[in-house]
């Protein structure tokens, strides 16, 4: 099957192409287009799977020779192996049923076609991204997420907040992928190749463990990989991405594009193994992003947001687990929290739905009775996230905070702690009021809400089933598990680990099994603990105790709900500060570059109209005029004699 690699982007590809150029006739048959199309990316990428798995890989494609100029060289080429084959697995199946629910959820939405195929092309572009087996055929689907994202998150864009966020997305991201591109400049000049394997390959040999090179090549990576997974200080676009059906949202934040920097990162394990600098700050980073968009979320009343700065701080752990060396944690997380957060935003969108299109959970409650098959998935997902014992969520985030702590980091672990406590009690606080107590919507709402439709609830029973049984391919030893997803990926995460053993820069640290036990009991507790404070607030003293916490920790309070005014010190520096120069270039166009060719145009016409006057027409003035002309050149050659 690894033939026929070829056929995943292809698939979604051609399905974007059909869909935008036939959708006007297609119509709602452009849903079963594009589900087609990724259904076939399951079957392709399963025979991948079953491919790398019996030790066939990694497997290289060379399709053809795209860019050659000079020395330069860039191949159309795909690389298959363990990494990459969990990328697929991961964007095509909970791709695939975020396709099948948006075929309920934009049903007579206008530009349903539109929607497809847009949906389709960013599916194709991530695909591209996670296949790509070199730094330029990445950045092309790399900017390709960017755009569909764009058009996406703006897909209301006859509403003027839709488009601000589409816009606010794709400026933002074009920050760091303006670091991304120099990195690419910067390791074609000192490798010679753009190739993964090149550039790996010679890394040890022509970078300096800890030198300036390789420190600033990463940093200028992990500067792409801010954006795109939004992460400090450049998440601020992805609250707002939610401008955008909620499938997108599900689609983004669960499959595709945020999930790409942490991909990349991991994919370039060589060169960050090199850079310990960068590893420092790519965990330093990592544990503030997931500490702060999680005491964000503790106060947000907007669903969707809720799971926005959910995802932000979840991604977070991820570049925690990257900083500290734990990279196949890292893509074990990207693994489980697709299932759990899909789910998530799949359930959210079932709610807005019933609720006439109101995100607001102060509005909610008491949903449960009719919403049934919603609230238990809900309930699942949520479980799972919050880290819950023996979810999906439990084994991936534990891993991270065991290599944390193992590292010697136990300021980060501390911090990846407490926010594991947050996540816990936002979350079960975003499950009580929406499902639990009674119904705070108008009475007109109240009446019509409803479960939605099979095509909406059968992906929720899914990715609810992965999001609990998903952590069970990876048990760790210590529960007489035996690691398998970390050991299915040590040929490429364990890259730079092996380097470095090499070059005899890093030993493993001793594993104690008696203290990851006591670490991931304390990390139970901790839960369990969110989910009691959350349970005491939300069902127990719903209304009354929340004001009364509002009131009594006012200045953290208005610290969560203000986003820690990141939006605003963005406006007042950067926004405002960006409008006040083109004020300023305006004026200096107008006044100086337009005022000097405009008066320079003004002086020439005076003079013009006054020498105008001279030319009367009349043949007597001009004989006069001759003839005092001749009399004084007459006079002026006597006089200077």
């Amino acid at each position: 099957m690894l033939d026929y690699v070829w056929l995943v982007p292809f698939l979604p590809g051609c399905a974007a192409l059909v869909i935008g150029l036939f959708g006007k006739w297609l119509r709602t048959r452009s849903g079963y287009v594009a589900i087609a199309a990724m259904l076939g990316t399951i079957v392709v990428s399963l025979g991948c799977f079953w491919d790398i798995l019996h030790g066939k890989g990694p497997f290289t494609q060379h399709l053809f020779t795209w860019i050659s100029v000079g020395e330069f060289k860039a191949e159309a080429a795909l690389l298959v192996d363990q990494l990459s084959v969990v990328m697929l697995l991961v964007v095509s199946v909970v791709g695939s049923l975020v396709f099948i629910y948006s075929t309920g959820y934009m049903k007579g939405e206008r530009g349903y076609a539109r929607y497809f195929a847009q949906l389709s092309l960013f599916a194709f572009s991530m695909f591209l991204l996670v296949l790509a087996d070199n730094f330029v055929l990445m950045f092309i689907g790399w900017e390709g997420v960017g755009l569909c994202s764009y058009l996406l998150i703006g897909y209301y864009m006859d509403k003027t907040w839709a488009a601000d966020a589409g816009r606010k997305a794709f400026i933002v991201n074009r920050i760091g992928d303006f670091g991304f591109l120099l990195a690419i400049f910067l390791i074609f000049w000192t490798s010679g190749t753009l190739t993964f394997s090149g550039v790996f390959d010679q890394a040890p040999v022509i970078y300096k463990y800890g030198g300036g090179v390789v420190t600033a090549i990463t940093l200028l990576l992990f500067m792409g990989a801010v954006g795109k997974s939004a992460q400090i200080p450049l998440f601020i676009w992805l609250p707002d991405a939610m401008a955008g059906p909620t499938p997108v949202s599900a689609l983004i934040h669960a499959a595709t594009m945020v999930t790409a920097g942490v991909y990349m990162v991991v994919r370039c394990n060589v060169l960050y193994s090199l850079a310990p600098t960068s590893m420092e700050i790519v965990a330093i980073i990592g544990a503030a992003t997931a500490f702060i968009a999680a005491s964000i979320g503790i106060t947000q009343r907007d669903i969707k947001r809720v799971l926005a700065y959910s995802t932000i701080s979840q991604l977070g752990y991820m570049f925690l687990a990257l900083g500290v060396g734990a990279f196949a944690a890292g893509i074990f997380h990207i693994f489980t929290h697709a299932f759990f957060k899909g789910c998530l935003f799949l359930c959210a969108g079932c709610v807005i739905h019933a609720m006439a299109g109101d995100n607001d959970m102060f509005h909610m409650g008491g949903m449960r009775k009719q919403m049934k098959i919603t609230w238990l998935t809900y309930f699942a997902a949520t479980l799972a996230i919050s880290g819950f014992p023996l979810t999906a969520g439990f084994f991936s985030k534990d891993e991270i905070l065991w290599a944390t702590f193992r590292s010697g980091h136990l300021i980060l672990w501390l911090v990846g702690l407490v926010a594991a406590f947050m996540t816990a009690f936002y979350m079960f606080r975003s499950l009580f009021l929406t499902f639990h107590g009674e119904s705070r919507a108008p009475e007109k709402i109240k009446a019509h809400i409803h479960e939605m439709p099979r095509s909406m609830t059968f992906p929720l029973v899914v990715l609810a089933f992965f999001s609990l049984v998903a952590g069970f391919f990876s048990i760790p030893k210590v529960l007489k598990g035996s690691a398998w997803f970390e050991h299915f990926l040590h040929p490429v995460t364990n890259r730079g680990a092996e380097i470095l053993h090499e070059l005899h820069v890093a030993d493993p640290t001793p594993h104690v099994p008696e203290l990851e036990l006591l670490l991931m009991g304390a990390s139970t507790l901790i839960v369990l603990l969110g989910i009691a404070a959350a349970y005491a607030v939300y069902i127990k003293g719903w209304p009354e105790i929340p004001k009364a916490w509002a009131q009594r920790f006012g200045v953290f309070y208005k610290l969560s709900f203000h986003k820690w005014w990141w939006d605003d010190l963005y406006n007042s520096t950067f926004v405002q500060g960006t409008i006040r120069l083109a004020k300023a270039a305006w004026q200096f166009d107008i006044f100086v570059i337009d005022g000097v060719i405009n008066g320079t145009a003004f002086m020439v016409r005076s003079v013009a109209s006054r020498l105008r006057k001279l030319q009367t027409g009349q043949l007597q003035a001009y004989g006069v005029g001759m003839l005092i002309g001749i009399n004084l050149i007459v006079l002026l050659f006597l006089l200077t004699r």
